[in-house]
């Protein structure tokens, strides 16, 4: 793969710290250097560069002993860029001026205010947009086993006494902890289901008192017995999907050696979900291993351990081994035992190497990422429409995948997440190769004039791509093509029609980062969904709103602040709210 690529930073200025805070690949290892999670997106989406720490304003820090109670600042100061002015906001970014967000409070006082706005008695028709804004942001600042606790314990209060807080009524009571309940579990089944027993305790323990409870309160029957139904629906899932996924050894792009893979259609991956992956040795002979995809790397290790005591090839027994990504270009990166489902973490032409601590530094690529052959690309036989479609149509499978709390994860908790974003990390790898994939196709092609046609092509799939609004493939193909290794290729863009490189310089202009990225957030306020964003320039905005406004002030919660991070993540349901081809 040709080195060289044109920095994203370009694109993503004004990136904050939170992204690649951790480290990992930006730098050599040296010795037995770890690789945290963080650090993923600087390689998944390249050269993500961290802001110097000095670049930014000193955060004003308050002390928990202040007897004042915080103000914070205004919803739309937090959000904006210093380089955006107050007329060029855009639209996706203003809040609700209906909206008044609660006060700041502890989180088991915010649950408290939650139900008691779903029992009606205070917040009027801001109810749902509370319970949605609690639903998407409470990892932040209420663990989920808290708030389960939090929730039956008020079911089993006989009633409500207190500062600032109306008596219930022990069935309206009763009723608002299962319409919370219903929404947690709607909201999170997939990712509930597959943390299996820890999670199906809280519906069964919510069950049980609600069954003990309806001599007393019969007008619950109903949600009862829909209760029930959540209990069998997390504890038993169909005997269909239990098979199916119990037969599929899930491919992972180029990581994981499936001939069929792109053939497949893709399904959110889960963390007990199985894959090939081949782990390489010093020597380049590799094992292939069978392993789920939140495998710890201690697991891991074991079983690369116990293929190579099996192998031919190994003359001695393997001691301590280290597992170890390296890159194309010789960078290295050890893992620890504990760090959990590496695989979706790996960027492009970078590979798994188990080695003992002593070969960590003598560890090269593979041959073929060092030495690659020019040759015409198979694109040549292909119509721009015909790949034009099948990224739209992958991207779009990719996109829908993403589970919405898998952004808050992201940016806030990193590697400490419960749900681990697998699906985002593998979107995220998508824009990384996509962009890769088209400095590689023309710099491998040798013939001028071939080179000219397929420029042409990849600027009419870029077309095409924004056409039918996959904003993910048209900019990684736009950056692609503004690759220095690609835009020095002077005769070759010289041989492109005017019309072409006009268009061209059309594509650039929406991915000029001036002004915000004024021009891109202006297209996306001009469509309808269904569409595919850019999701980097998304997680940055969430980054952004997280690094500039404080998430508590001693032990209260700064709820606007969750309610513009709701915002954020509802924009991104608005944008799958209706299905591909169907707009």
């Amino acid at each position: 793969m040709p080195a060289g690529m044109k920095p994203l930073e370009k694109f993503l200025k004004k990136q904050t710290t939170a992204l690649t805070r951790a480290g990992g690949f930006g730098e050599k290892a040296t010795g037995t250097g770890t690789s945290r999670r963080r650090a993923s997106l600087s390689r998944v989406v390249p050269f993500f560069r961290e802001t110097s720490p000095e670049s930014g304003p000193a955060r004003e820090v308050f002390s928990p002993d202040t007897e004042e109670a915080p103000c914070w600042p205004s919803a739309t100061a937090d959000i904006r860029s210093p380089s955006l002015s107050s007329d060029e906001q855009s639209s996706e970014a203003s809040l609700d001026t209906s909206w008044t967000p609660l006060p700041a409070d502890t989180p088991d006082n915010l649950a408290l205010a939650l139900l008691d706005s779903v029992a009606g008695k205070r917040y009027g028709n801001c109810t749902e947009t509370l319970l949605d804004d609690f639903m998407l942001t409470h990892p932040i600042f209420l663990a989920s086993d808290r708030f389960q606790q939090v929730l039956l314990q008020q079911f089993g209060v006989e009633g409500k006494a207190g500062e600032g807080w109306p008596s219930w009524d022990g069935a309206e009571r009763k009723q608002a902890v299962l319409s919370v309940a219903f929404r947690y579990l709607d909201t999170y089944r997939e990712l509930l289901q597959e943390e299996g027993e820890r999670s199906n305790s809280f519906p069964k323990e919510l069950y049980l008192c609600a069954v003990q409870q309806l001599s007393q309160f019969p007008e619950l029957v109903e949600d009862v017995l829909k209760l029930q139904r959540w209990t069998e629906i997390l504890q038993c899932p169909s005997e269909e999907d239990k098979e199916i996924r119990k037969k599929q050894v899930r491919p992972l792009f180029r990581h994981f050696r499936r001939i069929d893979a792109c053939l497949q259609p893709r399904e959110a991956f889960r963390g007990s979900d199985e894959i090939f992956c081949r782990v390489y040795t010093p020597d380049h002979s590799y094992v292939t291993i069978r392993s789920r995809l939140s495998c710890r790397v201690g697991e891991i290790l074991a079983l690369v351990r116990e293929k190579l005591q099996y192998s031919e090839d190994q003359p001695t027994q393997p001691g301590n081994l280290l597992l170890v990504a390296v890159t194309s270009a010789g960078e290295k990166a050890a893992f620890r035992p504990s760090d959990e489902a590496v695989f979706t973490t790996l960027g492009v032409n970078t590979h798994l190497f188990a080695c003992e601590p002593s070969e960590l530094e003598s560890l090269l690529p593979l041959p073929e990422e060092i030495h690659w052959s020019p040759g015409d690309s198979k694109l040549h036989d292909m119509s721009a429409e015909e790949v034009a479609t099948q990224l739209v149509v992958f991207d779009w499978e990719l996109f829908s995948c993403v589970h919405e709390v898998e952004f808050v994860c992201y940016v806030f908790h990193g590697e400490q997440a419960r749900w681990r974003p697998l699906n985002l990390e593998l979107v995220l790898q998508r824009c990384s190769e996509v962009q890769h994939w088209v400095a590689t196709e023309i710099l491998q092609c040798q013939s001028l004039p071939k080179r000219v046609q397929l420029l042409r092509k990849f600027i009419k799939i870029a077309a095409l791509c924004k056409q039918q609004q996959d904003l993910l493939s048209f900019l990684a193909v736009v950056l692609g093509l503004d690759n220095p290794a690609v835009s020095r290729l002077r005769l070759t863009w010289e041989g492109l029609p005017g019309k072409f490189r006009k268009q061209f310089q059309q594509f650039e202009s929406i991915a000029d980062p001036s002004r915000n990225h004024k021009s891109y957030r202006d297209l996306m306020g001009s469509l309808r969904p269904p569409l595919i964003p850019f999701t980097p320039l998304l997680l940055k905005d969430l980054t952004f709103l997280h690094e500039s406004c404080k998430s508590f002030h001693g032990e209260l919660v700064n709820f606007e602040k969750m309610h513009k991070v709701a915002e954020m993540v509802r924009s991104i349901r608005r944008y799958r709210s209706s299905q591909l081809g169907k707009h």
